[in-house]
């Protein structure tokens, strides 16, 4: 008999390597793949810890179910809402739970048998649009539940899902929980969030020589235009209101959704500023009478309709739509006239705009339709005055003796500041962009001052290159940023895929190649974050069912059993809710890059210098990109842009500064070790 099987890519992060895993259905590739936290950096167990929406869910259910049926849940999950609706319904009814991704399949069985729902409980694993009735259900669903809901609403695929369900699943006039979601939104002015999308406006502050986003081009380098997931609440007081909140769209989940909607709204400016985003969220109406509420609302936003207050969670934010440029000017009492338009994944907003037309031209690139995109944090680095402060000051410190200059990384302006600066060949790797890398540099290389030909981009991987491919010249500036495309995501010492880099290429690099950044520092602080905390508990009874065999696999941390740890994760620090610093910045360990890669280890106490609550502790790597230790790039939890590790411990412990009358730990030791071999940075803590 054949099992089900599915592949999932594995990317290597030190080398960039990547291979599909091949996850079976059946016990022992479940226990092969699932001993680690395989879901970890998925957003299940935040969702699993969201105690409003469980509740929610629940109460809504019950109301709605009163009489045993079939019920369909597309997107099951761990089983939470399938067996919801079973006990709903008592002894009787029918329920159907339909999930197409098999890892979680495979949870969901190991989850209703701890919870004596095997009978109750019918598994599909399949696609929704791939079942047919008489084949995987006798008869059509008399009720749907389901909550494939991603912070923008249709990213998972919403409103496909439901016109197939009810085009082939449900009888007519079904039931829905949830009933209904109505998308609501507000225009802003903020800084923070300008910096993030306008890069030729913010760069022309520059004066390093070169312009990735030269007159004339200036969307050559951008970011996509589409909404952007992110809490806006750590930005309220820099952010200004410059309208009320205005409702946008409203889907109804008990009937069939268009595929395409528009809406003209005509919005009164309520203060005097310039438009640089639109703010959105949803409202959930789980329940037909419209007593059950759940609200992704930003915290400013006080709604009588929500039905308990939703706390701190990471699986579901607002979402911020950038207004091209630099963004419009409107004064108080001004009325500005919005088209905001839907397909079936996503929302796009149109003003009726009074923007230069010069400036919207400098906004069109004319170098044909390439466009090299970026994300918004990576933007902001590149437009970012310090950042490239120290840039500069890295290649000017490399000498004017250096002949060949090997980028290794997916930077680009390494690549047009080495050919601005020096007189030595260059070359670029281009390891994730590829194509994209050369025809950016094409593009921009004219406007710049230099020659199409002046930097060559080599179409072979690291492993592959040779002293032929560099025309029999040892490399003897060996630099990065280190950037690598699709890193972004990742722990920051996952870009120690530089090191390796620098180690595969030791061949063929000079006895005296200078190598940039010359080191790493592996630094630490202590934090109280008792909003991520809660969100990666371990997950026990959720509302009156154990979901307690999913803990290892969605990588949970808090109240853990005593020899068990849990993962370190990513985390733009800024963005987990309520958070402080409890002690100073530490180093834990270096990195030496004029070495080849090798196993580190570290060591360092640090004092508490604040009372508080420890939830765990922060993780960065600063970049040393000089050999004088001058030039250093932070990407710590003061810097907004990156994202640093997180490791939370098992059990909060309240900590504090040494004094005579002090009972609780003042002081901590922290110690890791880094393994390239594995993969992997351990780190062990230990309160004294």
């Amino acid at each position: 008999m054949s099992t089900h099987r599915v592949f999932q890519l594995k990317l290597h992060p030190l080398t960039g390597d990547s291979e599909w895993v091949v996850i079976e259905d059946n016990e022992e590739s479940f226990a092969q793949n699932f001993h680690k936290p395989f879901l970890a950096t998925t957003s299940y167990l935040d969702m699993l810890n969201d105690s409003a929406r469980n509740a929610a869910f629940r109460q809504a259910i019950q109301k709605t179910i009163t009489k045993p049926c079939h019920v369909l849940d597309i997107g099951a999950g761990t089983g939470l809402l399938s067996m919801m609706a079973a006990r709903a319904m008592g002894d009787e009814g029918r329920v159907t739970a339909c999930e197409s991704y098999l890892p979680m399949v495979k949870l969901m069985k190991k989850v209703l048998r701890l919870n004596g729902m095997e009978g109750r409980v019918k598994i599909i694993n399949k696609r929704s649009d791939e079942l047919q009735v008489g084949l995987d259900i006798p008869l059509r669903a008399h009720v749907l539940v389901s909550e494939i809901l991603d912070s923008e609403l249709l990213g998972e695929g919403l409103i496909p899902t439901l016109q197939h369900a009810h085009d082939n699943l449900l009888v007519e006039n079904a039931l829905t929980v949830p009933y209904r979601a109505t998308i609501h939104g507000q225009l802003v002015e903020s800084t923070f969030l300008w910096k993030l999308h306008d890069f030729h406006n913010n760069e022309a502050t520059i004066s390093d020589g070169i312009r990735l986003t030269p007159p004339g081009l200036g969307s050559v380098l951008t970011v996509k235009h589409q909404q952007y997931a992110m809490h806006v609440d750590p930005i309220q007081e820099e952010i200004t209101l410059l309208s009320e909140p205005f409702k946008i769209f409203e889907f109804d989940f008990w009937k069939r959704p268009e595929s395409y909607g528009e809406t003209e709204l005509c919005v009164k400016a309520t203060n005097d500023g310039r438009v640089h985003v639109v703010i959105s969220w949803w409202v959930l109406q789980l329940d037909q009478e419209g007593t059950i509420y759940y609200s992704t609302a930003p915290r400013w936003i006080s709604s009588p309709t929500t039905t308990s207050p939703v706390g701190w969670c990471d699986h579901w934010k607002q979402c911020v739509w950038f207004v091209p440029g630099s963004g419009i000017s409107i004064l108080k009492g001004e009325e500005i006239h919005l088209l905001a338009t839907h397909n079936e994944t996503s929302f796009s907003y149109n003003f009726d705009t009074r923007v230069p037309a010069s400036e919207i031209l400098n906004h069109k690139c004319m170098t044909g339709d390439f466009q090299l995109v970026l994300p918004p944090e990576r933007a902001a680095i590149y437009a970012d005055k310090e950042w490239r402060l120290s840039m500069l000051k890295a290649v000017q410190s490399m000498g004017k003796d250096r002949l060949l200059c090997l980028v290794v990384d997916d930077s680009v302006v390494l690549p047009l500041l080495v050919a601005k600066l020096s007189e030595a060949s260059i070359m670029s790797l281009f390891p994730g962009l590829r194509e994209r890398g050369l025809q950016y540099l094409q593009a921009v290389a004219h406007a710049n001052g230099l020659s199409h030909s002046c930097i060559e981009v080599l179409e072979k991987s690291v492993q592959q290159l040779n002293m032929h491919d560099i025309h029999q010249k040892k490399v003897d500036l060996l630099i990065a940023e280190p950037f690598y495309v699709g890193h972004d995501g990742m722990l920051p010492w996952q870009n120690l895929r530089f090191w390796r880099d620098r180690t595969t290429l030791n061949d063929i690099l000079s006895e005296d190649a200078l190598i940039i950044p010359s080191k790493g520092i592996l630094r630490a602080c202590a934090m109280s974050l008792p909003d991520l905390w809660r969100s990666r508990c371990c997950l026990s009874n959720i509302e009156g069912f154990d979901h307690s065999v999913v803990n290892a696999t969605l990588g949970a941390c808090g109240h853990l059993p005593e020899l068990e740890e849990g993962p370190c994760l990513p985390f733009f620090v800024w963005q987990c809710g309520e958070f402080d610093v409890l002690s100073e910045t530490f180093d834990v360990m270096e990195f030496d890059f004029s070495k080849q890669i090798c196993e580190c280890h570290g060591k360092s106490q640090v004092r508490f210098t604040k009372r508080g609550v420890c939830h765990g502790f922060v993780l960065w790597i600063d970049w040393v990109m000089d050999l004088q230790n001058s030039n250093v790039i932070s990407t710590g939890p003061d810097r907004k842009y990156w994202k640093q590790g997180v490791k939370l411990l098992g059990t909060p412990k309240t900590v504090g500064p040494q004094s005579s009358r002090s009972v609780q730990p003042c002081s901590a030791v922290v110690e890791a070790c880094f393994s390239p071999l594995k993969e992997e940075l351990k780190i062990i803590l230990d309160f004294l």
